[in-house]
Parts: structure tokens; C-alpha cells; sequence
């Protein structure tokens, strides 16, 4: 019996990988060859379980028919339900499921559940979902906070206006964020929305802030990341700090010889 109550498994503020990564795996047979019509019928189901087992078998399947069901199950009382039909949801990403995902992302106490729901909103690639992983970002807590950053990089497939209202918050918390893992993604989402942006006074504040982390964070592997990105993005001011910050290192390796 799965326990309501027994949050053991849920610790969002040291978590910080995949929305199901503490879940234990289903078994082989089950991976491999889930019974779409068996699992429709288990969403339904009144035991705890068997609607777990049935919305994570959705996070394999893609099937139209579970979205309402997997919808309904964001507002169960387990949050390992919860969190295995929001990660469901983001397989099977549908503009109807947007607005329940954010309702559920104001209002669930789980931090578990709220990460794989801001990795589903991010998915959906929808207008609506900008305003609240950005809201996630400034103040959840850190495990959230990563995968909304990386979330928000899926916004440069909706234009002109969604990437310019992303931009500001994710160069916020890659100069503040005190995460090295939270900055890093917002440095890896910063370099995907650039390069679907004119050079203009946005673009450049990103790439300031890019070089900025390049030069001064503390944590080596977010300076690789904002280097990445701004090597992914090819701007040529990026490109010269880059080559500089190069030469410097052969001279003062040259020095130590």
C-alpha cells in the first residue's frame, strides 16, 4: 500500500534531476509493452496504486484519451499520483492541460509534484505557461527553480514576445540564483532564446549577463555553461571575450613553464 501521508521519497529542495527520478521503476514487461486499453481503465481506478502505476505508464504512452483523465489525477490526494500525471502530461503535452497545470502549480504544497509540473508546462510550449514558470523561477525552491530555468528555453518556439518576456527573469537568477546547477540552466535556456532574437537591447543584456558569469561565477561548470552559450549563439562580442580570456590562459601558462 502506498501511503499518503509517507512524503520519504519527496525531498524537492535536494532533488534536483528528472521529475520521476526518486520513483522506483516499473518492471521490464511493463516498460516495454504497456496495454494502452488496461491502462485507460486504471486511471479510473479507485485504489492509489493502480492509478500511479496507470499515469506513469502514460509518461511511455501518447494517447489523446488519457489527457482528461491525467488532468483530473493532478488534483489527487497522492502527491506521487500527482506528480506522475503531471510528468504524464508533459508526454502528452495538450493546450487543454495548461490552465490545470498552472492552477495546480499555485496551489500543491508538494515541491515533487511542482517540479514535474513546471518540466510539463515547459513541454506544452504554450504563451500561457511564460508568466508562471517565470514566477517559479524568482521564488520556489531550488529543484523547482532548475526546471523551470530549463523550462522557460522551450519558449523560443513561440516568438518574438514570448522569448523577450523570458529573457529578464532567467538573467536575474543566473547573476543571483545560489544554485551553480539553477544558474547553469538559466545560462543553457539564455543561448537558446538568443538565437532567436534581432540584436537588440534584450539580446544584449543576456549576452552581458553571459559574459559577465563567464568571467566571474564562482562555480567552474556554470562559467563552461555560459561559455557554451554564447559560443551556441555566435555573437561576435561574446566571441572576442572568449578568444581573449583564451590567450590569457596560454600566457599565463607560459609563464609557469
Amino acid at each position: 500500500m502506498y501511503d499518503d501521508d509517507d512524503l520519504t521519497l519527496l525531498d524537492p529542495e535536494a532533488d534536483l534531476q528528472s521529475p520521476l527520478d526518486q520513483l522506483e521503476p516499473l518492471d521490464e514487461e511493463e516498460v516495454a509493452k504497456p496495454d494502452p486499453e488496461a491502462m485507460l481503465a486504471l486511471l479510473n481506478a479507485a485504489q492509489t496504486p493502480q492509478r500511479m502505476v496507470a499515469a506513469r505508464a502514460f509518461c511511455e504512452l501518447q494517447d489523446r484519451r488519457a489527457i482528461p483523465h491525467l488532468i483530473r489525477l493532478l488534483t489527487d490526494a497522492c502527491p506521487l499520483v500527482r506528480v506522475s500525471a503531471a510528468y504524464a502530461l508533459g508526454r502528452n503535452p495538450s493546450a487543454d492541460a495548461v490552465e490545470p497545470l498552472i492552477n495546480q502549480l499555485n496551489r500543491d504544497w508538494n515541491g515533487y509534484v511542482r517540479k514535474g509540473i513546471v518540466w510539463a508546462l515547459g513541454n506544452c510550449r504554450d504563451c500561457r505557461s511564460v508568466a508562471p514558470l517565470t514566477d517559479a523561477l524568482r521564488t520556489d525552491i531550488s529543484a523547482v527553480r532548475l526546471w523551470a530555468a530549463s523550462s522557460l528555453a522551450q519558449m523560443a518556439e513561440l516568438g518574438y514576445e514570448a522569448v523577450v518576456a523570458s529573457i529578464p527573469p532567467l538573467i536575474e537568477a543566473l547573476i543571483q540564483d545560489p544554485v551553480a546547477a539553477v544558474r547553469s540552466n538559466c545560462a543553457w535556456s539564455l543561448g537558446q532564446l538568443c538565437r532567436e532574437l534581432p540584436s537588440n537591447v534584450v539580446y544584449a543584456g543576456a549576452i552581458d549577463a553571459l559574459i559577465q558569469v563567464m568571467e566571474d561565477d564562482e562555480d567552474m561548470g556554470v562559467r563552461e555553461d555560459a561559455k557554451a552559450s554564447l559560443l551556441r549563439v555566435g555573437d561576435p562580442r561574446g566571441l572576442q571575450v572568449i578568444e581573449k580570456m583564451a590567450q590569457e590562459e596560454i600566457i599565463s601558462s607560459e609563464n609557469l613553464l
